[in-house]
């Protein structure tokens, strides 16, 4: 898994990707049970920006219920690796996105349009993300693409 890089790894090369005048764009969520919003997402965040790095919520922080994560960190970066949109890929060591946002510095934080809205609270880190994001000069990128929740598709598939 050549794309798989340690968060200092993901710093030292958007360092050297701004150098070269290429911006970075990143994601971050937890990704288990990856589908097609997952993709979609990750295809228009790469619109933005030259390079697209992905970075996935650690087991020990996935709170969306019991027996989850379905799949380990480890396999949902194998998986998240096998997408060839995505050029480079960590596992946090955070709950949320804030410390690696200041720690890696991309030029773009794309996330879904569900959190545009002000007075939607998807998850109330995310302002603490943004903001961070905006100090470290980095600007908010929202797709906009047909979504799915993995919460919602394994609930469905518990039912059955």
């Amino acid at each position: 898994m050549e794309k798989l890089k340690t968060l200092e790894e993901l710093s030292e090369i958007v360092i050297n990707l701004n150098n070269e005048d290429k911006n970075v764009i990143l994601c971050h969520g937890c990704f288990d049970v990856l589908h097609f919003g997952h993709l979609r997402h990750f295809v228009e965040a790469k619109k933005s920006a030259d390079v697209l790095i992905v970075t996935i919520t650690p087991d020990h922080f996935v709170n969306k219920g019991e027996d989850r994560p379905i799949f380990s960190q480890s396999l949902r970066a194998e998986l998240l690796c096998g997408l060839s949109v995505i050029d480079y890929l960590g596992i946090n060591n955070w709950a949320s996105a804030v410390e690696t946002i200041r720690l890696i510095k991309p030029n773009y934080f794309a996330k879904g349009n569900e959190y545009e809205s002000p007075d939607q609270i998807v998850n109330p880190l995310f302002n603490m993300e943004k903001e961070v994001l905006e100090e470290n000069g980095g600007k908010m990128i929202f797709t906009y693409e047909e979504t799915s929740s993995s919460s919602e598709i394994i609930k469905k598939i518990k039912s059955l």
